[in-house]
């Protein structure tokens, strides 16, 4: 087998990302991902049965859309206020390339 110069010889190197850093980013992640939850969760009345003897009063559509509006807005607070804290050398842009 042969090895060219440019190949490293032995195993390859982990890659390290420190604890805090990994968590910024899956937090970054999960604030990427909070629209499509919206998203998901506000299509759900559309599966529920229709008709007058199936289906579900509007008043209990209303107070679910409005319960999933909250709680999307209180998520969004949440991750903003925790990307907020980080500290001014950490928050450069990820734009998923290479660490």
């Amino acid at each position: 087998m042969t090895n060219s110069a440019d190949e490293p010889v032995g195993p390859r190197p982990t890659i390290f990302v420190e604890k805090q850093t990994y968590r910024m980013r899956r937090i970054m992640d999960a604030a990427r991902l909070v629209p499509l939850l919206g998203v998901v969760l506000f299509a759900i009345p559309l599966l529920w049965p229709r008709g007058p003897d199936m289906g579900i009063m509007t008043s209990r559509t209303i107070l679910y859309l409005f319960g999933v509006w909250v709680v999307l807005i209180l998520v969004t607070m949440r991750l903003s206020y925790v990307l907020r804290s980080l500290p001014p050398a950490d928050r450069s842009t990820d734009r998923g390339g290479a660490l």
